[in-house]
């Protein structure tokens, strides 16, 4: 028997997911470009950033030197939002003309300038450069491997040292470069395309002879002529307030073998997929568990207990039974705050489409990490045509409820969640604001992002709720009885606040492994890129959160307890209350925040996060309930 075209298809795109990208293959934007010898090549300046601090600053809030007009590269929304400000630069290359000593200028430290830096050196920023879109990144020899390199991003504005036989810590400034441009070259069209931007940085007092004479000037500590080339940080260069700093270069070309479709290959070598495959062991053995857990349920508990029920002839013997067929006349009473529940089960689905779409594309690699900012425009984007689906399922979720008034939950659907979320950004923005980062969301970017909400997704949730206002009402299986049933008394461990929170730990244990590396991209300011082993870990948490919610449901109907509806969602969605607990012990244990702005900031944003996990995971758990209840209630006879 053949396997259906769907999981053909799906073992298909997971394949592709976790194969390497095809040599030739280029996406939109990020064609290649040819460069032939002597070819000028601009260097381009990004934020400084800090894992420290968490606050992005632009290059030249820093006092380095200045190219005579500086100009701002156009960024899209995501890059914006990421606190990037490309700008240009000072240091430009010929290609494949190998520069030795270049001075760049000299500065002379005030009391400000030398505040500035010893506080960026103390809060360890790194300097952010690209070429050709490539990101600077300074190798580092892996101490497990010979001839094996990790790339760190970016290098540091200076160290911190103490001379020798000396007892005060020094500041000292990163202010010689030695840049190292791979090329790879086409024999037959004699271009050259890079691969690669590396650089070594060194602290060195310079000196120099005769009079300054800006470019010209004849340094006597580099001076390529007389073989002295800067290879240590022997006679580093010492921030002190009125001394002068001379900021000098070097370029190296070199050949390469790599070719340019492969050349974001080492940026994102993955050294530790052993454990992303034993994320997923486990995540499946999860599955596997909760799988034989549902599958006893529906095969045997269910199937003897619906022959069971259509055999009973007589009202008195059916009286006589317990468990949840007892319940059939109110297992389908609206609940409590039922409007409420429409609202966050409408968010759950927009948030459910926009990830799902997501994956998909950064699977097939259509999210590039060369394309900045692209993941973030793209989820933005997303989420606001999600609207439609939104209003659509709110709005039929509202009609079953006996509702009336659709623009009513339209309206609620449209500003509940996003009201929310936009008041705590707004809020952490300010913060950013007062320390005059870059990461500070513009007054533009922030009316676009009104704009977005208010111009398009708002009216999308206005036609998704009309739409789905006018289908016919859902049909319940069985009739709702107008006196409400008496519950009878639980057994402690069917309390709901036990049942939601133990419901919540089996989802995030199938999440948390992965959790782990996305905090790290995010917060360490790594690439994240590997969306193949992620996809999985979504469907493994969607089969996971339906599945956990379908097994306690179950036992809760057998209680003769119907009372479902809120703690379906709250059951598969208490997993995001873990998910911040972890970004707790993330934080105490692997970040080295100390400002207190910055602590705020990582709180607030996983506090966001963790409230779209909980809307994802709580309709994924709603909507299993949902036709899990349906399909058990149509199976059995009702006088």
């Amino acid at each position: 028997m053949a396997p259906p075209a769907w999981a053909v298809a799906l073992a298909a795109l997971c394949l592709a997911a976790l194969a390497p990208p095809a040599a030739g293959f280029y996406l939109p934007g990020v064609a290649p470009n040819d460069f032939e010898k002597k070819d000028p090549l601009l260097v381009k300046v990004n934020k400084l950033t800090s894992i420290k601090t968490q606050l992005p600053y632009s290059y030249y809030s820093l006092p380095f030197c200045k190219p005579d007009t500086i100009v701002d590269s156009a960024e899209n929304l995501g890059e914006v939002l990421r606190g990037d400000r490309i700008e240009n630069s000072p240091y430009t290359f010929e290609m494949r003309e190998p520069q030795m000593c270049q001075i760049v200028c000299k500065i002379s430290v005030g009391e400000k300038e030398a505040k500035l830096l010893k506080e960026k050196i103390e809060d360890e920023y790194r300097v952010n450069m690209i070429l050709d879109n490539l990101p600077l990144v300074v190798p580092i020899q892996r101490m497990d491997q010979e001839d094996a390199y990790f790339y760190q991003h970016g290098f540091h504005v200076g160290a911190k040292g103490k001379y020798l036989g000396g007892k005060d810590e020094k500041y000292f400034i990163h202010n010689h470069l030695s840049f190292t441009v791979k090329y790879h070259r086409d024999e037959q069209r004699d271009v050259s395309r890079i691969v690669a931007f590396e650089v070594k940085p060194y602290s060195v007092k310079h000196e120099y002879e005769g009079q300054w004479n800006d470019k010209k000037t004849h340094l006597t500590t580099c001076d390529p002529h007389a073989q002295r080339v800067i290879t240590s940080s022997e006679s580093p260069q010492e921030v002190e307030v009125g001394k002068d700093i001379i900021f000098t270069y070097d370029v190296d070309f070199k050949e390469s073998d790599i070719k340019w479709a492969s050349r974001w290959d080492s940026y994102l070598l993955m050294t530790d997929d052993q454990i992303h495959w034993f994320s997923i062991v486990n995540s499946l053995m999860i599955v596997l568990f909760l799988s034989g857990m549902v599958a006893m349920i529906m095969l045997r508990t269910l199937y003897r207990d619906i022959s069971k029920y259509n055999q009973l002839e007589t009202q008195e013997e059916a009286q006589e039974e317990t468990g949840w067929k007892l319940v059939h006349g109110d297992v389908f009473r609206p609940p409590s705050n039922s409007d409420l529940l429409c609202v966050y089960v409408g968010t759950g689905v927009q948030f459910f489409g926009m990830l799902l779409v997501t994956m998909v594309f950064a699977v097939l690699g259509f999210l590039s990490p060369s394309n900045r900012g692209g993941l973030m425009t793209a989820m933005l984007l997303l989420w606001v045509f999600m609207g439609l689906l939104a209003g659509y399922s709110s709005s039929r979720l509202y009609k079953l409820f006996k509702g009336s008034e659709w623009k009513n939950i339209a309206l609620r659907t449209a500003f509940t969640f996003p009201g929310s979320v936009f008041t705590i950004f707004f809020f952490l923005n300010a913060l950013i604001w007062g320390q005059k980062s870059s990461g500070a969301v513009p007054f533009t970017t922030m009316f676009a992002l009104v704009l977005l909400w208010f111009g398009i997704s708002v009216p999308l949730v206005f036609v998704g709720s009309f739409l789905g206002f006018k289908k016919p009402t859902i049909e319940d299986p069985v009739k709702t009885n107008k006196i409400p049933r008496q519950i009878p008394e639980q057994a402690w461990y069917m309390n709901p606040i036990f049942s939601i929170l133990i419901g919540g730990i089996l989802p995030f244990g199938a999440v948390f492994i992965e959790l782990f590396f996305i905090l790290t991209s995010i917060w360490l300011q790594q690439f994240y890129y590997i969306f193949g082993f992620l996809f999985l870990v979504f469907l493994i948490l969607i089969v996971t959160c339906a599945e956990i919610s379908i097994v306690l449901c179950y036992f809760q109907l057998c209680s003769e307890d119907y009372l479902w509806w809120w703690r379906s969602y709250l059951t598969s969605g208490s997993s995001a209350l873990y998910l911040f607990l972890y970004a707790t012990f993330y934080f105490f244990t692997k970040l080295e925040i100390t400002k207190f702005v910055s602590a705020v900031l990582y709180f607030g944003y996983m506090l966001i996060a963790s409230y779209a996990f909980f809307a994802l995971t709580g309709t994924i758990g709603f909507y299993a309930c949902f036709l899990f209840t349906r399909l058990i209630y149509s199976s059995v006879k009702i006088e």
